[in-house]
């Protein structure tokens, strides 16, 4: 169903150009956000340098599989301002609402993981609209467009945490906000499933609209495996209204570590969508069941992967049927 690209990895260190002072003989670029943009494919994936420090680059593609960076670091103008210190800022999700592409991405800083959000209207230059969360949280993917009068995100809270590893979550969120910065959670939208393949999860690239309903691809990691945390991804199907409702989410998932440079690398048995383009949609937006779909992922945390489908590929993995499966005992206070 899924199939990935033979150039595989499409993004490695050796593509990222020295960008002195931070940036030279990178240690990895992976977890990109996704775009089609004035004829070209863009990412903005997360680089590494080997301070372990995280920046965000610009790479740019004709065809979507051969792509060369922008020798510059993005900068997101007014982020200076902010008081507290940030550590990194990556994984960015990138929507278009209008004319302006809205860039959401994590930032690590003493209180936690924030929600950081940009905008940029050419992906040249880059402003920072400000931290859009009080709490540890990650994963802040925008929804393309207002649904019921009101901007519409998914999120992740972080009150769960991997066997001698991270803070993570266990349960999606639906939040909502008037002005893009103050957001209010709404209503849970997925858990994780105990044992399975999805026991801590959070989202990927935006969802996509359908006639079907919102199309979102998810991560999931098996943590109930002694010798590693395995990072996969599925697929839901939310109601066009009410995106809280689930209309249908994948009993197995659609890609799994099984490639050496999914397999082996810094943070190794890795794939973690994070970006997505749908080439065709019809005259009123919605994509067609037909169109090609190009999902880019971070392997290993070390490089870029680019796996591809159908939009009807991933709606009928959604629909594949559920796991019969109430709550979940990952949480923790």
């Amino acid at each position: 169903m899924i199939r990935r690209s033979e150039r595989n990895p499409v993004l490695s260190r050796s593509d990222v150009p020295p960008i002195p002072p931070y940036l030279s003989d990178v240690t990895s670029v992976f977890n990109p956000g996704a775009v089609a943009f004035g004829g070209e494919i863009l990412l903005m994936p997360r680089v590494q340098s080997r301070s372990r420090e995280t920046f965000i680059v610009v790479a740019r593609s004709t065809d979507g599989v051969r792509f060369t960076v922008t020798p510059e670091i993005v900068r997101f103008r007014g982020i200076e301002k902010v008081r507290e210190r940030i550590y990194h800022i990556y994984d960015a999700r990138i929507t278009r609402i209008g004319d302006t592409h809205y860039v959401m991405f994590a930032m690590d800083m003493d209180s936690g993981c924030q929600i950081g959000l940009g905008a940029t209207s050419d992906f040249r230059s880059f402003e920072f609209l400000g931290i859009t969360s009080s709490e540890d949280i990650r994963n802040g993917v925008l929804f393309p467009g207002k649904i019921g009068g009101r901007y519409i995100r998914l999120d992740r809270p972080n009150k769960a945490r991997h066997a001698d590893g991270p803070t993570s979550g266990t349960t999606i969120w639906l939040s909502e906000s008037d002005d893009l910065i103050a957001w209010r959670p709404m209503a849970p939208v997925v858990s994780g499933r105990f044992h399975y393949w999805d026991e801590f999860i959070g989202s990927g690239p935006p969802p996509v609209k359908t006639r079907t309903g919102w199309l979102h691809v998810y991560h999931g990691v098996a943590g109930h495996f002694g010798s590693s945390n395995i990072y996969q991804a599925g697929a839901l199907l939310l109601d066009l209204a009410d995106p809280s409702k689930v209309l249908g989410r994948s009993r197995c998932n659609i890609l799994e570590p099984r490639e050496l440079y999914e397999l082996t690398g810094q943070v190794p048995n890795v794939v973690f969508p994070s970006g997505m383009i749908v080439a065709k949609t019809d005259s009123e937006g919605y994509a067609l069941p037909e169109s090609a779909v190009s999902i880019y992922y971070g392997a290993a945390d070390t490089v870029v992967g680019l796996a591809t489908a159908t939009v009807q590929d991933l709606i009928d993995a959604a629909m594949e049927g559920n796991i019969p499966q109430s709550g979940t005992s990952l949480e923790k206070s």
